[in-house]
């Protein structure tokens, strides 16, 4: 998967998908990039965290809810956060994951397959 793969997605395709599957979709996201912390994996990595952002940034484009709006920009600065780490912590990685899973009661749904 190419690290521009979401580059090119407009906000009105985005907004064509509900938001349970936004959200499922950037958790997707998360959910590769779990697999990616090794030494070596490091920009495939780098390239999962830049699709999540793109992708959350697409999401509060799409919905007017402020405090949706402002979770997910809240929750997207965590995941900044890892990006710009030289290190980042899979633990913290995880937590996010589960968090993102907790905005809508069918993602949350996934958490018992997922481990969280």
């Amino acid at each position: 998967m190419r690290p521009d793969q979401h580059a090119s997605l407009t906000p009105e395709r985005w907004s064509a998908f509900s938001l349970d599957q936004q959200i499922l979709m950037i958790g997707n996201e998360m959910h590769r990039a779990s697999k990616l912390f090794a030494a070596e994996d490091r920009e495939r990595l780098l390239g999962s965290y830049e699709r999540v952002l793109r992708l959350t940034e697409l999401t509060t484009l799409t919905h007017s809810k402020p405090t949706l709006r402002r979770e997910l920009m809240l929750w997207r600065g965590v995941i900044a956060g890892l990006y710009a780490s030289p290190a980042p912590s899979p633990t913290t990685h995880r937590q996010a994951l589960s968090v993102l899973l907790q905005f809508t009661p069918t993602a949350y749904a996934q958490t018992p397959y997922l481990g969280l």
